[in-house]
């Protein structure tokens, strides 16, 4: 059963972050997705952003929150996907949900491959949630769009599948796919 239509899409931005939930440094990755999304997506939503420490339970507590108790439709992480002991956003996401949708990560590294030779060290991945999609976006607030751009055209389709809002992209900024009615 599909979500109420009448109603915007609700996205999580998620920052994973030991100091920048200390309050040590400002958050600039949180901000940089939702300047994507703005930038990307041509339906109204309604954003819910939060920062946690690094860590399993941490991040995974978040997600389920936001998706359960928030009505996330889509939660985008940030930061947290590298090799360092305390980057643990992948199991943590993995915890969370039903289904992983490891094309996502895939795809990202791909992209990310063409500017930075130390792509191939992040672990993002992505995941199904009861009727939401989760992705994992890198931490570094200049590789967010590119990563975000890459997958975005599979996000609403994916969204239709699992019974999330609608949500609608900009054509000139990302062609999203859907298929053609039979």
């Amino acid at each position: 059963m599909a979500q109420d239509a009448t109603r915007p899409a609700r996205i999580g931005i998620l920052t994973v972050s030991d100091r920048a939930s200390a309050g040590v440094y400002e958050d600039a990755s949180g901000p940089a997705i939702r300047a994507a999304l703005d930038e990307m997506l041509a339906t109204p939503f309604e954003a819910l952003a939060r920062i946690v420490p690094d860590g399993v339970e941490s991040v995974r507590d978040a997600i389920v929150a936001l998706v359960d108790a928030e009505g996330c439709d889509l939660v985008l992480t940030t930061g947290g996907t590298g090799p360092a002991p305390r980057d643990l956003t992948p199991e943590a996401t993995q915890s969370a949900c039903e289904k992983l949708l490891p094309g996502f990560g895939e795809l990202m590294r791909a992209k990310s491959l063409e500017r930075v030779p130390t792509a191939i060290l992040s672990r993002q991945t992505a995941g199904i949630r009861g009727r939401a999609l989760v992705i994992n976006l890198p931490g570094k607030p200049s590789s967010i769009r590119t990563t975000l751009l890459a997958v975005m055209p599979a996000v609403p389709y994916c969204l239709d599948l699992v019974g999330a809002a609608r949500i609608e992209t900009r054509p000139e900024v990302v062609d999203a796919f859907r298929p053609r009615p039979a």
